[in-house]
């Protein structure tokens, strides 16, 4: 008898899992969109294009809460940026998200948007991370391919939605706050953004997606950071 209760429990996890799974339409990148520059940096990247884990692929998922169509929100504890769409729709991405103790939340706006940005890390990047004062744009840029830049009251936030160098990271937590997309993904999102947009970051331990990232890792067999 209990051989058949887990054989049931089981099935029903399963077929939980599986109606997740058809629930989410995954959007597959279409270059012919990109630019001429996005095209040539992209083809001359020297980090290795890990594939990103099926739970942070870009997808087409339902959208509870409020947000308007047209906004962002970030669940840093989930590791999703999510455009909100017309009709309870979103379009969520996996991100890269800061050290909570690194990390940023509140609302901001888009302030400034830029195509393959220079990098200027700050006093404590530079302490931090030995790095340079600047780093000029281009296809190993740690900013990658496009840069979006948080306001809030008017001031730089110092904290930016970018791509990234380290498409591995993509579900993990380990930047220095800014949140990080892979760079094909973070050109689809600019393609919808325009300025003045409200963007949502979510307050750590406040997650709000639905689809809980670290249990559909464990699920597939993945890894979670």
């Amino acid at each position: 008898m209990s051989s058949l209760r887990v054989k049931l429990g089981i099935l029903a996890a399963g077929l939980m899992l599986s109606g997740c799974m058809q629930a989410t339409h995954f959007e597959a990148t279409n270059q012919n969109e990109f630019k001429p520059r996005d095209k040539e940096y992209l083809a001359k990247v020297s980090y290795v294009k890990t594939p990103v884990a099926e739970p942070f692929r870009r997808a087409i998922v339902e959208y509870h809460r409020k947000e308007a169509p047209g906004s962002i929100m970030v669940d840093s504890d989930n590791h999703y940026l999510y455009y909100v769409l017309d009709g309870g729709k979103a379009i969520r991405y996996g991100i890269t998200v800061g050290e909570e103790a690194m990390a940023w939340s509140g609302i901001a706006k888009v302030g400034s948007m830029t195509e393959w940005p220079a990098w200027h890390p700050t006093p404590g990047e530079i302490e931090r991370l030995g790095v340079p004062k600047f780093v000029a744009p281009g296809p190993d840029n740690p900013m990658g391919s496009r840069a979006l830049y948080l306001y809030a009251n008017g001031k730089d936030t110092l904290f930016r939605i970018h791509g990234t160098n380290q498409p591995e990271y993509i579900g993990s937590s380990i930047s220095s706050g800014c949140i990080r997309m892979t760079n094909e993904d973070v050109i689809d999102l600019y393609s919808r953004v325009k300025m003045g947009t409200v963007v949502v970051v979510l307050e750590p331990h406040h997650g709000d997606s639905p689809y809980n990232s670290r249990m559909a890792l464990q699920g597939s067999g993945g890894t979670t950071y």
